[in-house]
Parts: structure tokens; sequence; C-alpha cells
């Protein structure tokens, strides 16, 4: 018998086989794909959103006004999901396109899923060169597109529309699994989307996707408990992959039975609550004084669903020479890192299995206690940052204070660039888990309000914590991205946005000034500008104001709390702004390794020159 076709545009097809994916968050069947962010353009208005516009009821189309900034959009509403849930981004061909780049890297810095739809030149080249097509000279194959190899999980082009039987299952895949997870691209030729083909039905047939959960290899589980019961000081560090897998309560009931502190790293950071009996801080570069005290005298460091990124190891000064790391990940290119005695296997699976077969092994008590001792010293510290006091221009650490109190538990803390990422990390005081989201895999200034554009479309399902998401970012990177209030606006979708002004790249200034290279292109005073003397400053209110948000302008912490909670009964995204210290900052005690000029004609310089040598004399090197 023959099997039965449906004859549809390869767009249609598209479109129809991603309506058909499902997924399960909490026991309830939820669509894999809950929408997707577009800019409709040159290379897929025609035929795209014809496919896209019959489906709103399933797979909702939200217009974005940058492409970077959807895109990252996505990734903040996968961080939210955990991961479990994706977001489509889809742009026309050319400058469209090459503005996704940047989102993708981020995605991929940060193993997270999110599918990039991109047009892209004619399959038959018969119209060439076509508007916003780049021509490679010696290699017709090549378009902008070709610029997402680099920064994606999985890459493909769609030449002919019989291709997306293979390519879509695959890219889907490798977004679900944990080891690949990323970005999947898919560019599709103009003229092969409007063309039809007879694809079978058995190809849109619904299917329910599940995340796999591999497990641990036998030997290596057995040598992993070998060497964590040798430990008189072991540590935990628990990663972005702790959340993914969902592993928040067995590693806190691990850890609770073993005896051995917990701390977090940026990504990781949210697993616990703040005052969980075995959490000791955030740890690294902009970690807390407990948990790089605890990072430098262990002796065996479980290090779970982690990459070992440099603000977390101290650029591999934190931790003693004599340690021995265990490495717990789905990816054995992260597993196998620095010599650590690698376990490839879920979180989750991995713990319950270490956990089996330690027996009856704890850690020293007098090494939790210490822990405590240590923790409770960290939040005396951040109390004396955070409390008001007179000075005209409250500090970051202030801001945050009144931020975190005003903070409901299910509300998400968001941040990413600048001097927010330091700050945060070592003063936000989690309360409910998974409600912080710190982009620092890469940095990208901009993330901040896309994401919480996304958070906020996130929390109307099943899976997240059901709150507000607070923005909170710096004059600097409000200025690179903020077209996403508009967005959020328009679609209805809340969050609150605190913009603390502290006159241009302060965080940049300080790296710069503590390096030896005196103040230069950062701060507004130290630019190339017609008034440095009285630089003017954006009334970030008003402009937040002209797109459609509720705004206040605060001069005060007292003003700054009466605004939150005025914020938190509103019924659409609000905009606060306050300006802020650019000098102050909660100080760390970890190392970072930087490029410091060999020669220079500045004294400073030459001597944090030779401060650089002492730090890289102290790492880890093949160890």
């Amino acid at each position: 018998m023959q099997k039965k076709k449906l004859r549809l545009t390869m767009s249609q097809a598209l479109v129809k086989y991603l309506c058909n994916q499902f997924t399960e968050i909490d026991g309830e069947q939820v669509p894999l794909f809950a929408g997707l962010f577009g800019i409709f353009g040159h290379g897929n208005v025609t035929c795209l959103s014809e496919a896209l516009e019959q489906v709103q009821d399933q797979l909702p189309t939200y217009r974005g006004q940058n492409e970077q900034s959807m895109a990252l959009a996505a990734i903040g509403f996968a961080k939210a999901k955990r991961r479990r849930q994706i977001m489509i981004a889809a742009t026309s061909i050319g400058p469209g396109a090459a503005n996704m780049v940047t989102a993708a890297g981020t995605a991929m810095a940060n193993r997270l899923p999110v599918l990039l739809l991109a047009g892209d030149t004619f399959a038959n080249r018969l119209p060439d060169p076509v508007l916003q097509q780049v021509e490679h000279f010696d290699d017709p194959t090549v378009t902008v597109n070709d610029a997402f190899k680099p920064v994606v999980r999985y890459w493909d082009r769609i030449t002919q529309p019989e291709q997306i039987i293979t390519s879509l299952p695959q890219a889907i895949a490798t977004m679900l699994d944990p080891a690949d997870c990323g970005p999947a691209f898919v560019g599709l030729a103009q003229d092969t989307q409007e063309k039809v083909f007879d694809y079978p039905e058995a190809f849109f047939e619904p299917k329910v996707w599940k995340i796999p959960r591999p497990r641990p290899d036998r030997s290596a589980l057995s040598a992993a408990v070998k060497l964590l019961k040798t430990a008189k000081r072991p540590l935990i560090i628990s990663g972005g992959g702790v959340r993914y897998s969902l592993a928040e309560e067995k590693l806190a009931e691990f850890a609770a039975k073993r005896g051995i502190p917990v701390v977090e790293t940026i990504a990781g950071k949210g697993a616990l609550t703040h005052d969980h009996p075995v959490h000791a801080g955030p740890i690294g570069i902009v970690g807390s004084t407990s948990a790089n005290a605890l990072a430098k005298d262990a002796d065996v460091i479980l290090a779970i669903g982690t990459r070992l990124q440099d603000f977390t190891t101290g650029s591999w000064t934190a931790f003693s020479q004599e340690a021995e790391f265990i490495s717990i990940n789905t990816s054995r290119f992260d597993a196998t890192k620095h010599r650590a005695l690698s376990v490839v296997g879920d979180a989750l699976e991995t713990l319950i299995d270490i956990d089996a077969e330690l027996d009856n092994w704890t850690a020293p008590p007098e090494r939790m206690a210490r822990a405590k001792d240590l923790f409770a010293k960290w939040n005396e510290i951040l109390d004396e940052h955070q409390k008001p006091t007179n000075a005209l221009v409250p500090s970051y650490a202030q801001v945050i204070g009144v931020m975190n109190k005003v903070a409901r538990p299910e509300d998400t803390l968001i941040g990413a660039a600048g001097g927010t990422p330091g700050e945060i990390t070592k003063g936000w005081r989690v309360k409910n888990p998974n409600t912080f989201d710190c982009e620092f895999g890469f940095s990208c200034m901009g993330y901040e309000i896309a994401a919480g554009w996304g958070c906020a479309i996130a929390q109307q399902g099943p899976g997240t914590a059901g709150g507000t998401p607070i923005v909170m970012l710096g004059d600097g990177t409000y200025m690179m991205m903020n077209s996403d209030i508009y967005s959020a606006v328009l679609t209805g979708h809340k969050m609150i946005v605190v913009v603390c002004d502290n006159g241009g790249y302060a965080v940049i200034n300080r790296l710069q000034q503590s390096k030896g290279v005196p103040g230069f292109n950062n701060l507004l005073t130290d630019c190339n500008i017609q008034h440095p003397e009285n630089p003017p400053h954006v009334d970030f209110a008003k402009h937040a104001e002209a797109m459609g948000a509720a705004t206040r302008n605060v001069e005060s912490l007292a003003e700054l709390e009466t605004a939150l909670q005025w914020a938190q009964e509103n019924d659409r995204t609000t905009v606060i702004s306050i300006v802020s210290d650019a000098w102050k900052w909660v100080p760390g005690d970890a190392d970072w390794d930087v490029g410091v000029p060999e020669s220079s004609n500045f004294e400073k310089v030459r001597e944090a020159r030779r401060a650089q040598d002492e730090i890289r004399a102290r790492q880890r090197v093949g160890v």
C-alpha cells in the first residue's frame, strides 16, 4: 500500500514539522518549540512568513527589533526553562543573519539550545548577486551564513526541499543532547523555500522528545569513589550542569549527608538558596572569601557540571598544586580538563551512583564547620558593603541590597556584562532555586534586557519560577541594546529593569587602571568627547518612557526601594534609573590572568606586569 504524502512548500513543511515536536516538563506535555522571534525581510518574508502566519495559535511569532537581541531573548528563555524548551530566531539573509552571530556565540559558550533560521542566497545562483549577498570571490558557495559555523553545534544549508527530512531531526537531537547542547543553525535558500515536495505524512507525526541521561562508566565511577574516600578537605563545585540536569535537590541531599560544602560557579549559582546549610558561596574571581578559602585548602574537588572557566578557577591559581579533581560532566571535553579524573555522565544519575557506592563515608566534621564559619564571615562582609550610608552616590552593592530586599522569592535576577556580574554573583542572596541568571560564559553586553523579555515569556508555562524578571545593568550596556523594552511593552510581558548609571564602562576602567594604564576611553570623562569635564548623560527614564515603559529616576536608596515596590505592583515593564558609584566595589580575593605589556613607559604598568608574573607562577600547569 502506498504511503500517504503531503504536498507542501519547504517552508510550510518546516513549520508543520516544528509544530509537531513536543516534550514533557513537570509531567505536562508541551510544545518543544514555544514560539519564534522573527524579523522578516529579503530572504524569509514571502515564504517562511506565509507558513508561520497560518500557525500562530500553535507557534506564536514575536516581532523582534534587532536580530541579535531576539536571539538573546531566545537564550534567556532557554535558561529559564533549564534547556527543556526551545525558542526559534528567524532572520532574513545578509545583515539580519550576521547580526545573530554574536547571539550564537553566547548560546555556544553557555551550552544553551536555540534554533536559528536564516534566509540564504539562491541555490540555483541564477539571479546572483542578489540583494544583501556577500560574494566570496574564490568560492561561490560561501555566504554570510558560513560565519555561524564556529559558533553553533549544528550547521546546515537547505538547497533541496527534501533535505529537511534528515536535517531537522538532527538539529533537534543536537540541541537536546546534554553533551552537545548548543545552538543549531539552518540556512534556507530563497528559491528552495518556495519549492513544493511530496513529503511523507509520517514525517509530521507528533513526537515527544526526551532529554537523555547518560550513566557513568562503572570503572570511572569506582575510581572517583575511591579518590573521594581519601579526602580530608573535600569541596563540591556546582556548575550550570547541576541546574540543567535538575540535580539541585540530590546535590543538596548528597552534600549534607556526606558533610561536603558546596560552592557555586556563576552559571551554577541558584541551584541552592543562599542560606542552604551546605552552601558556602560563589567561587572564583567574582567569588566569595568563603568559597575561595575552601578552594585554596581543598585536597579533593568534585566539580559537577562545570567547564571550569577562568572566572571559576582564578585562572587556575585558586587551588593547591596538590589538589586532585574529579570532574562529572556529560561532555567528555569538559570532563577531561586539567587531568581531572573524568566521569562522563549526567549530574543527577552520577550523584545517585556515587552516593550508593560511598557506603558510610563522610568528610571529617570540621570541614563543614569551617565552611559555615567562613560563610558567616562572608555574610558579614556583604552586610557591611550593602548597608545604607550617607554617601551621595550609592554603590552597586547597596543597590543590590535594596533590590534583593524587595524581590519576591519567585522573581529571577538577570545580569550579564560590565560591573554587574561580579557584584550580583557575590551579593545576590538567592531565595528560591533557579531564580538567578548571570550570562558570563560569553559576557555579552546587551543580553540583559533581551533575556528579561525571553524570561518573562518563559514564566507563562511549566518549569519556571513564575515570577517577574528583574534586570540589572549599567548605562554602557543599556546604550548598546535596549529595544526589547519596547518588545516587552508590545507583547504585554512584564519585567523590571534597574539601570545603574556610573558614567561609562566603569568596570573596564577599573581593570585598566588596576594594570597601570591611565583611565582612557571607558568613563565618559576619559573619552574623546566635546565636553569631557561635563559630559551629557542620557535620561534613561525618559528614553524608556518613550518606548512605553513605566519609569522613574531615583536619587537615593530609599527612593529606589519605594520605586521597586511600585514596580512590583505595575502591570507592565518598568525601568528605574539610579546614579551609582564608579569606584566602589565589593572586594575579591582571587587572581585573574590578563595580558599586561612586557614593556611600557608607565611605571605602574611595569609594576602590574611584575605582579602578573607572580600570579602566573602560581598557576596549576599540567596538573
